[in-house]
């Protein structure tokens, strides 16, 4: 029998047919996607699981965090340790990046 995929990347169809299979559920077809995840996570006693919440960060924070790390990779620099240095080379990379993001978005 194949691995089930996760409930949340399951289509309405998908979850509708999932449902079908469990004993005392009624309404299957009237209910949308979310209430159908919470029906069948009760039914299988499964905790609802929430999303992480996206954090909304600032061009200064960002900033200060590229700092910090270059600092860090300064450091490592002087112990000629390049995978710490190429580590927080692509981190670095990473931050600018969203930074550019955050300063198109709010223009």
């Amino acid at each position: 029998m194949p691995e089930e995929k996760p409930l949340h990347k399951c289509t309405v169809k998908e979850l509708r047919e999932i449902a079908q299979g469990i004993e005392g559920l009624q309404g299957i077809t009237a209910m949308k996607k979310e209430e159908l995840l919470n029906a069948i996570r009760v039914a299988r006693g499964i905790t609802a699981v929430k999303p992480k919440d996206k954090v909304i960060e600032t061009i200064g924070e960002i900033k200060r965090q590229i700092q910090s790390l270059k600092e860090e990779r300064e450091s490592f620099r002087g112990k000629k340790d390049l995978a710490a240095v190429k580590r927080l080379r692509r981190k670095i990379s990473r931050l600018k990046k969203k930074s550019r993001r955050i300063a198109k978005q709010s223009e």
